[in-house]
């Protein structure tokens, strides 16, 4: 994927926007200023997943970036929740891996995790894994945690991701998962509910045209992660005539 930069930055426009946002969160505010919402913040966002793209590809990382489909909604869903504000005061995106132990046998990706970019006045991360499994991807990676723990470490452990970030970690059990014994090694592994990984971005980083390359080198670095979560053997449910 060739073409020149998109991405100029963020600005400190857009995130006073999200700050008012936050302060105003209703239809009477956002609808005379959505047009600035999309210059601000929308429109970047998607520059951002153009470039990220080609950064992605440059560097062979497996993952996807697109303007249209990466980029997730400033419109919250309300019909479950008890805060009916209608409008999310942050801006994010996330890039799904499509790399090794991506497809189903239809040829489309599963949802297993990849990559996330959160923008906010509050602060700002990139990061990624398996937020919120299924119940079979969950036993999946405590089954290799167990089984095959040497293989496991190996990417857990990988010396460049470990310089960029810490161990994965994510909402955990405070009870050892059913099976495995309370005295176990990687106990803490074990009780994972979530296997995510993140990194704090500076308003430098998040403000520079350099973006794109900056999460991509953070992305290139979590690719042994993000692999072996992708390659997990998942067990399919017993079907029963």
């Amino acid at each position: 994927m060739n073409g020149a930069a998109t991405f100029k930055g963020f600005s400190r426009e857009g995130l006073q926007f999200l700050v008012d946002l936050a302060l105003n969160n209703e239809r009477a505010w956002f609808q005379p200023r959505k047009a600035e919402y999309e210059r601000l913040l929308k429109e970047p966002l998607e520059a951002l997943c153009v470039d990220l793209a080609v950064e992605f590809e440059r560097r062979g990382v497996a993952l996807r970036s697109d303007p249209k489909r990466s980029p997730f909604r400033i419109y919250r869903d309300v019909r479950f929740a008890k805060d009916k504000s209608p409008y999310k005061t942050h801006v994010a995106a996330s890039f799904p891996w499509v790399g090794h132990g991506s497809a189903t046998s239809a040829g489309e990706p599963e949802r297993h995790g990849g990559g996330h970019f959160h923008l906010s006045p509050e602060g700002s991360f990139m990061g990624g894994g398996m937020w919120h499994p299924e119940p079979a991807r969950l036993a999946a990676f405590r089954r290799a945690v167990d089984e095959q723990p040497e293989q496991t470490m190996a990417a857990l452990d990988e010396k460049g991701f470990r310089a960029r970030f810490e161990p994965v970690h994510g909402e955990a059990l405070k009870r050892m998962p059913q099976g495995y014994a309370a005295d176990h090694p990687r106990a803490d592994l074990l009780k994972l509910k979530d296997v995510t990984f993140d990194r704090e971005l500076s308003a430098q980083e998040v403000l520079s045209p350099s973006l794109p390359a900056i999460l991509a080198d953070d992305f290139a670095a979590a690719v042994p992660v993000m692999r072996f979560l992708a390659s997990l053997e998942v067990e399919e449910p017993a079907v029963w005539p």
